[in-house]
Order: structure tokens, then C-alpha cells, then sequence
């Protein structure tokens, strides 16, 4: 008698070989992306007494375009859409220009803890712009989940304020921060999706990079005249944080969902929280802290789907 040999012996193998690097490899691509911005925000908080914000902006984004540049070359020029070069110019002054300097300047007036949780509530945001220019449903969760996030905000902005006005200035700027994360985000999704992740990073900093460029003096005068520690950290800035970790969240964002990519920066806060502890040796006032909560429990609400309605089973007579 003659076995026939089975189906699953001879595909196995190829098939658990093959969708094995796709499971972990964006996952691994978060958890980079995550432990090296949190470092950003303890950077940026230590270098504020040596550079200014438009300064430290620069010089981060132009170490960053300069160490992306051999890696996006070498897959050739991209080859953009003309629509796609109008979403690049937008991300490239938006995610890499606004967003440094709006970021630089608040974390001069609110501690690095804070700030991580003021930017977390880019993903409510992102939940509302799609409702408004994607047509995805605007449901009771967004709404209970904007109030609760922004009431947090309000609580955070409550801490802060009671040290003087320069620290509610420096909560609008993070939030002004989260703000064209949002969008740029938005923007990004559709440009991963035919675009090298590698290509749309390195572009989008040389534009950022260029957008900055009014701060070129002061980077010079202040690179001279700070401590080699400090410009020492402008370069890890730029190539760590900037170059690797936008890459990693491209690549991750061209093989996740936004909405789940951006559930995943609720890490960033706490990260952001210890390392300050242990380099900063400060942390985020009392009342910050239950701002934080609140905000992270309105983005979990906001990002929650209704649940669909149970089809009844009609049974034939």
C-alpha cells in the first residue's frame, strides 16, 4: 500500500519561516522607536540651559539628515508623486521643524515627564482628524475620550501654573507640539505605504532641516561656546532619536495601523518619567501625574470601537 505523503509536512517549515520576521520585526521596531524618543525628552530638557530651541532644532536635523543620507542613497533617488512631495514639504516642516522648536521651547518651562504626557494626547487627536477628513465615524467614545484626555491636559496645565505663566506657555507649546504630530501622522500613513520608510524620514528632516535654517547663527555661536558634553548630546539628538527612531516608526506605521501604532507611545510617558529620575533627578509635580492618568484613560476611550450589534439567528420552521 502506498502513503501519499501529507500536505502539511512539506509547508510547515516554509510557511512558519516566513511570517515569523514580519510578526516581530515592527514590534521591535516600536520598542526602539519608544525607549529612544523618551530619551529625547530628557535631552532636550538637559541641553536647554546651553542651546536655544531653534538651535538645538537644527543641529539635531541636520545630524540626522546627514546620518540618514548614505542609507536613503543607497537605495537610489526616491521617486515621489508630485502630491506626495506636497505631503513631505508639510511633514518635513511640520513633524520636523514646528514640532522641534514648539518642543524645545516648552521643555524649557515644563519638566521632560510632563511634556511626554502632554504629547500623548496626539492620538485622540488623530482619532478626531479622521472622523473630520476620513470619513471614519465620529462615535460616543471620541467624544467622552476628547473631554477626559483634555481634561487631564487642564489638570497638568493646573500643576504647572502655579510656578507663573512661563510654565501654562510651556503646556500650550507641547500641546501645540501634539498637534502637528497629529496631523503629520495622518499625513505619513499613505506616504509609508509606497514610499521606503528610510526615504520618507530622510527627506522630510533635510526639509525640516532646511525650514530651520534662520537658526544657523545661533547654532554656530552656541555649538562654540558649549560644553563638549553638550554638543555631544546635540549628535546623539540627531542620529538616535532623529534618524534611527523616525525610521523604525515608518517602517512599524507601513506594517501597523495608525490607530494601534499610536496606542503603543502611551509607554513614552513613564519611560520618559524614570529616565528623568535617574539623570534629571526631577520628576512631574503631584497634581501632573493624575493629569497624565486622565489623559491616557480619554486616548484609551477615544480609540475604543462600538461594539457591533448581535445578529439574531432567525431559525426555519
Amino acid at each position: 500500500m502506498t502513503t501519499r505523503p501529507s500536505a502539511p509536512a512539506t509547508t510547515s517549515p516554509t510557511s512558519d519561516a516566513g511570517p515569523a520576521p514580519a510578526a516581530w520585526l515592527p514590534v521591535a521596531a516600536v520598542g526602539v522607536t519608544l525607549v529612544l524618543w523618551a530619551s529625547a525628552f530628557v535631552a532636550i530638557r538637559h541641553l536647554g540651559a546651553d542651546f536655544s530651541p531653534g538651535a538645538l532644532s537644527l543641529g539635531r536635523l541636520v545630524v540626522g539628515s546627514l546620518v540618514l543620507a548614505p542609507f536613503a542613497l543607497a537605495r537610489g533617488l526616491p521617486r515621489a508623486t508630485p502630491q506626495q512631495w506636497v505631503s513631505l514639504v508639510v511633514i518635513g516642516v511640520l513633524w520636523f521643524g514646528v514640532y522641534n522648536v514648539a518642543l524645545n521651547e516648552g521643555e524649557q518651562r515644563v519638566d521632560a515627564g510632563t511634556a511626554a504626557m502632554l504629547i500623548q494626547v496626539s492620538p485622540v487627536l488623530i482619532a478626531l482628524l479622521a472622523a473630520l477628513f476620513l470619513d471614519e465615524r465620529f462615535t460616543p467614545y471620541l467624544g467622552l475620550g476628547l473631554a477626559l484626555a483634555f481634561g487631564g491636559v487642564a489638570l497638568i496645565g493646573l500643576s504647572t501654573s502655579e510656578s507663573g505663566e512661563r510654565d501654562l506657555l510651556g503646556v500650550l507649546l507641547c500641546l501645540l507640539a501634539a498637534v502637528v504630530y497629529a496631523v503629520s501622522l495622518v499625513l505619513q500613513k499613505p506616504l509609508v505605504a509606497r514610499l521606503p520608510a528610510v526615504h520618507v524620514t530622510w527627506l522630510a528632516c533635510t526639509i525640516g532641516a532646511v525650514a530651520c535654517l534662520p537658526f544657523a547663527g545661533r547654532l554656530v555661536a552656541e555649538t562654540v561656546a558649549a560644553p563638549a558634553s553638550s554638543v555631544a548630546w546635540v549628535v546623539y539628538l540627531g542620529a538616535f532619536p532623529t534618524a534611527i527612531a523616525f525610521t523604525t516608526y515608518a517602517y512599524a506605521l507601513s506594517r501597523m495601523s495608525a490607530g494601534n501604532l499610536g496606542v503603543t507611545t502611551y509607554l513614552v510617558p513613564p519611560i520618559t518619567i524614570v529616565l528623568g529620575l535617574l539623570l534629571l533627578d526631577e520628576t512631574p509635580p503631584t497634581i501632573a501625574y493624575a493629569g497624565g492618568a486622565l489623559a491616557l484613560v480619554g486616548v484609551a476611550v477615544a480609540r475604543r470601537r462600538p461594539q457591533p450589534r448581535a445578529q439574531r439567528t432567525v431559525t426555519a420552521p
